[in-house]
């Protein structure tokens, strides 16, 4: 609290007019000056603790509304001026959820998906006049989805430990459950490949009463036997336990689950993204989840090449997020048309330097261009629109939205 006070104070002795001047002024719509630094003097703590200088932004329908170009799209590198929209703010689009993840955009339906992964279920955006109502519930208190190549939603979900695909006649096909006769821990996120497979991360994070189910008694996340995992669940769910490490794995079209990265290569993978050709996978590591006796990820990104015969090579850390002293612990991302990462951001330990959650932009050589502050820390995003210029951001309880000046790469 001491911390985010003197963050407020000092925030409060900025005026607007010296934040604009900060970051440059539009002219028309496409020229907007540079912003030096990320946002903090180095050696000084991160300002200000709201995500706008002062007044605290209002996102409630009816507030005023933002002035252009909006202050909390920051550009690092001027770069990032080629991206950034500068007469468009960032807007909320809904708020009620517990923990908003793994947002999909449906170009055939124009609407988005996403999950309440706590509330069990799985949301709807409609892109003609923006009503939110409730997809699926239950979902498995599922976490990540996508949209495959044919227009297929998958999903990974939390209490069943497997990844599921959303047939067009309404069935659903089961992708993956278990790998070598073991059931798999928590399928987290999962992106298509034009050949027709499927990669996806399996941490061991729905492995909570909160987001899934714990184990059975006596396995990782229920040592003691204590909680007891069949309360309010079908009676199958009792029995699952975390059998496997936590790894990556890639789906063939016939069906056949393959080990792509091991744990002791990347622990706790999370969010990951393909480049848009394909060549380079980016998988973000992230802390120790229910049950893991290491020290779990450093919350931090690694690319791999990607060769021919989809094996992957050459890891290199992409990025520590570490700016202006500030660790902005990643979760999910993407990549627009360009290369560029774009990449969900939990701004220091519990989101505690709060003008720091939200959205970090990234060249592909690691290199920070831009930034997008948000009043929550944000869990995942992705690119959607009719013209896939829009970046969905699911931020802890609410969806934002922002346009921006590039696309983001297929499917969404």
């Amino acid at each position: 609290m001491a911390l985010e006070a003197r963050a407020l104070e000092g925030s409060q002795q900025i005026s607007r007019r010296l934040f604009m001047k900060a970051v440059g002024t539009v002219a028309g719509t496409a020229a907007l000056a540079p912003n030096a630094t990320a946002q903090a003097p180095p050696g000084r703590p991160a300002e200000p603790s709201s995500t706008v200088t002062s007044p605290p932004r209002d996102f409630t329908p009816g507030a005023p509304p933002v002035t252009y170009v909006d202050p909390d799209v920051i550009t690092v590198d001027p770069l990032f001026n080629g991206y950034r929209q500068g007469n468009t703010p960032i807007k909320r689009l809904w708020t009620g959820a517990l923990w908003s993840e793994g947002p999909a955009w449906s170009g055939q339906g124009r609407y988005l998906v996403w999950s309440d992964i706590p509330n069990n279920r799985q949301l709807r955006w409609l892109e003609d006049d923006g009503s939110v109502t409730v997809f699926r519930s239950p979902s498995n208190n599922s976490n990540g989805n996508t949209f495959d190549f044919q227009g297929r939603q998958l999903s990974c979900e939390h209490l069943t430990r497997r990844v599921v695909r959303y047939e067009h006649d309404g069935s659903v096909t089961i992708i993956a459950d278990s790998y070598n006769g073991k059931r798999l821990n928590s399928p987290n996120d999962i992106v298509p490949h034009p050949d027709g497979s499927y990669w996806f991360t399996d941490p061991p994070y729905g492995g909570q009463l909160y987001e899934g189910a714990p184990d059975a008694p006596g396995r990782p996340s229920n040592r003691a036997g204590r909680r007891k995992p069949r309360l309010g669940q079908p009676p199958e769910i009792g029995t699952m336990k975390r059998e496997l490490p936590t790894s990556v794995y890639r789906v063939d079209p016939g069906g056949r689950l393959d080990l792509v990265i091991r744990e002791d290569q990347l622990p706790d993978p999370n969010g990951l993204v393909f480049s848009p050709d394909y060549k380079k996978l980016y998988v973000i590591s992230t802390g120790p989840g229910p049950g893991d006796t290491g020290p779990g990820g450093k919350r931090d990104m690694y690319v791999f090449d990607v060769g021919a015969d989809n094996k992957l090579s050459s890891p290199k850390l992409f990025s520590d997020f570490m700016v202006d002293g500030i660790k902005c612990g990643p979760d999910g991302a993407r990549c627009d048309v360009d290369g560029n990462v774009w990449v969900s951001s939990n701004g220091a330990p519990g989101g505690r330097a709060l003008g720091y959650s939200g959205v970090t932009v990234w060249t592909p050589e690691g290199k920070l261009i831009g930034r997008i502050r948000l009043p929550e820390v944000c869990g995942n995003l992705c690119f959607g629109g009719p013209k896939r210029n829009r970046l969905f951001m699911t931020a802890s309880q609410s969806l934002y939205a922002l346009y921006v000046n590039t696309q983001g790469a297929a499917p969404a």
